[in-house]
């Protein structure tokens, strides 16, 4: 059998990475596909691993206004796979427009749905883009033969928007064995003299609320706790601005605020082991990557309370308001005040990371695509 897998626009981060994690971590023959054919930007084609059974294609229309790269996937993508006739397609993101039959399609972009968070942007192009995205996945995710969620949190929501989808799975993604394998060596400061070190990798997002977690370390510093914050990520001009308007009000000396632009993935590890405590402010996740890699590596987590956190994290951190400050300063002390309670939840964050495997992701998913083809042909 056939497999084509189109991801001509899956250009975030955490879709990169669920893409070739899964391409690393199976041997497709196994469920009965000979050939895998993937659709994907020029500049994705590097990272991407090389197997024999795997036939990469680029479209020039992949870097092109969204009006064309949409063309593309409705019309030359479809007539593309019938004349070559696939058994099955494979759609990593729901803003897919191409209705091959039979397909699965996978759902991880969530600002469209989550309530209240397409007002942050308020009346702009950005605001409009996101609504026409909504409309778009939602019919992609509906005509699809199967749909994919990462979360039940996401299957729920996604959902309540779109209406009933009759055929649908929840799987997870995985997790990197970079930070299963990797030993955290930093020792908790056990004298008022050592530095207390907060980190928080995500892009820098209006619904990431970095500014938030400045303020709450600042109220911490204020308290006479010696604590410093690492924020990690990308940045979207406007959320920037706001976060750095934030610095320049609650740490104008540049003491305690260090901020790196996006880093290579296999660096995330040791940042992670560097620092003491891992904080996650987002409102609005399909399934937080980051999160779940924080808590391989057994660092106590405060946590924001929205989205599907809690189902991915249950009792394993100290949860908060990511709107709130004061929230975010009460959660992050609990952890630096309470030493028994700061090692539970470290170990149970472990144990519970142990559910993601980016082996059972990709297993999981291809005997979805494996049934499928086959009930089809």
């Amino acid at each position: 059998m056939k497999l084509a897998i189109n991801a001509s626009r899956a250009k975030s981060g955490g879709a990169k990475n669920h893409l070739i994690s899964i391409l690393s971590n199976i041997d497709p023959v196994k469920y009965g596909f000979t050939e895998v054919h993937l659709w994907i930007y020029s500049d994705l084609k590097k990272s991407i691993p090389k197997r024999s059974w795997l036939f990469i294609h680029c479209s020039s229309f992949s870097n092109k206004a969204i009006f064309f790269q949409l063309s593309w996937e409705f019309f030359i993508l479809y007539l593309i796979l019938k004349k070559k006739k696939f058994n099955v397609l494979l759609n990593v993101d729901a803003g897919s427009v191409c209705r091959f039959k039979p397909s699965i399609t996978m759902s991880r972009d969530m600002l469209a749905f989550e309530p209240g968070e397409i007002s942050r942007l308020g009346f702009s192009l950005a605001a409009l883009r996101q609504i026409f995205l909504k409309k778009i996945q939602c019919d992609s995710l509906k005509s699809s033969s199967v749909s994919v969620f990462l979360t039940k949190y996401a299957s729920n929501l996604i959902q309540n928007c779109c209406g009933k989808i009759q055929n649908y799975k929840i799987i997870p993604h995985g997790v990197s064995n970079n930070f299963r394998n990797h030993e955290k060596k930093v020792p908790w400061p056990n004298n008022e003299v050592d530095t207390i070190r907060v980190i928080y990798i995500s892009p820098i997002s209006l619904y990431k609320h970095q500014w938030n977690l400045v303020r709450a370390i600042s109220q911490l510093r204020s308290r006479k706790f010696k604590v410093e914050l690492l924020l990690v990520g990308a940045s979207e001009k406007v959320a920037l601005k706001k976060l750095q308007k934030e610095i320049a009000i609650s740490d104008p000396n540049n003491e305690f605020v260090t901020y790196l632009n996006e880093v290579n993935h296999d660096e995330i590890p040791k940042l992670l082991s560097s620092s003491h405590i891992f904080a996650f402010a987002s409102s609005c996740e399909n399934m937080p990557n980051t999160l779940i890699e924080a808590m391989c590596m057994g660092l106590p987590i405060a946590c924001s309370n929205k989205g599907p956190m809690p189902e991915i994290l249950r009792k394993a951190g100290v949860y908060f308001d990511p709107s709130s400050p004061i929230s975010i300063r009460k959660a992050i002390e609990k952890i630096i005040l309470d030493d028994k309670y700061r090692e539970k939840i470290s170990k149970l964050a472990i144990k519970n990371s142990n559910k993601f495997s980016w082996e059972k992701s990709a297993d999981q998913l291809f005997s979805a695509l494996s049934e499928l083809a086959n009930e089809y042909n």
